[in-house]
């Protein structure tokens, strides 16, 4: 049934280590995906939100580890796993990746192996968790390059990834990302590179793959355009927090922390002619090493009090599932 959750993260602390520093990366987040919705994760670059997604299927850094909370898999057919409990390359671990939970990485040119043709490195996915002969995996592999509308797959097949354009690289990821049918996807900025039509191809073919077998998505990305267009659900990350969450509704047409009304401040928007204002954000991100105390937003915050300095603030409640970590929401609502 839609709008179960598959996987829940609880307050999940995800951190790097490199000469005697700690990054702080993913600092105490929490939030559900749910089947048959899309998640977006928002936020600037080096926010947290890739690190996210990567550890939901431990595909981490050796110097990186996860250190706090906890990652369920709800599978109706094996019930609750919690996944930050698997070690990395256990054979456990392995048999989610690619079945019940699959990611499309941001740069389908370096995640493609360049040395395998396309057909080979999507059938291997399918022998390497379902029971069939090599012979239905290819046919298998034939059917998901029709389904993403890859021209002439049966010569595309055996093709290598160097002979595909961007935009059918991307789609053979998908293709290899939706092989065996996954309950949740993983888009790690899947549009990086490509030109505005393609992107549209792109998002219109996962909207399809989420009606048509009620996936859980979730998709990063710092473009609020696509999260406007795709969103069901949103969570704005900054510094390695969730500083706000709610339904897509509840977060773009009501902002209620500084940094989000900030990004959305800061986008151009088609057919206000060249007089629009467009306010950037002020200031650079704190060096993570380095970081302030209290709220990670005080030092480019517009709002910032003496109690921003002192402590993060709290999780609030606005209405509904509307959530910010915000002293002075209240103001920012009414600016």
């Amino acid at each position: 049934m839609s709008g179960e959750n598959v996987i829940t993260v609880k307050n999940l602390k995800t951190y790097f280590y490199s000469n005697n520093r700690c990054n702080k990366a993913v600092n105490g987040v929490s939030f559900d995906i749910r089947k048959g919705r899309t998640l977006c994760v928002v936020g600037e670059s080096g926010c947290g939100k890739s690190v996210t997604a990567s550890s939901i299927i431990q595909l981490l850094p050796k110097l990186s580890r996860i250190e706090e909370g906890e990652i369920t898999y709800h599978s109706e057919e094996k019930g609750d796993i919690v996944l930050s409990k698997l070690k990395r390359n256990s054979k456990e671990m392995r048999s989610f990746r690619g079945s019940d939970i699959a990611m499309i990485f941001q740069d389908p040119l370096t995640a493609l192996n360049p040395v395998y043709k396309v057909g080979w490195q999507i059938t291997e996915n399918i022998l390497q968790h379902e029971d069939v002969t090599k012979q239905e995996a290819r046919k298998r592999a034939l059917d998901l390059l029709k389904q993403m509308g890859i021209p002439e797959p049966e010569k595309r097949i055996d093709q290598y990834p160097h002979e595909y354009s961007g935009g059918m690289r991307q789609r053979a990821m998908i293709a290899m990302a939706m092989s065996c049918n996954p309950k949740v996807l993983l888009a790690d900025e899947p549009t990086t590179a490509l030109d505005v039509t393609i992107q549209a191809q792109i998002f219109e073919l996962m909207e399809k793959l989420k009606t048509e077998y009620d996936t859980a998505i979730l998709l990063i990305t710092h473009d609020m355009g696509v999260v406007s267009e795709l969103a069901d659900d949103v969570i704005v990350m900054y510094m390695g927090n969730v500083i706000e969450s709610g339904t897509a509704r509840e977060v773009l047409k009501k902002p209620a922390h500084p940094y989000t009304q900030a990004l959305l401040a800061s986008i151009p928007i088609l057919g206000r002619g060249k007089d629009q204002q467009i306010e950037p954000i002020r200031g650079m991100t704190p060096d993570p090493y380095n970081r302030p105390p209290g709220c990670q937003f005080e030092p480019r915050c517009d709002f910032a009090c003496d109690k921003c300095r002192e402590a993060m603030p709290d999780e609030d409640i606005i209405e509904g599932t509307h959530m910010a970590r915000c002293y002075r929401w209240k103001e920012v609502l009414n600016k």
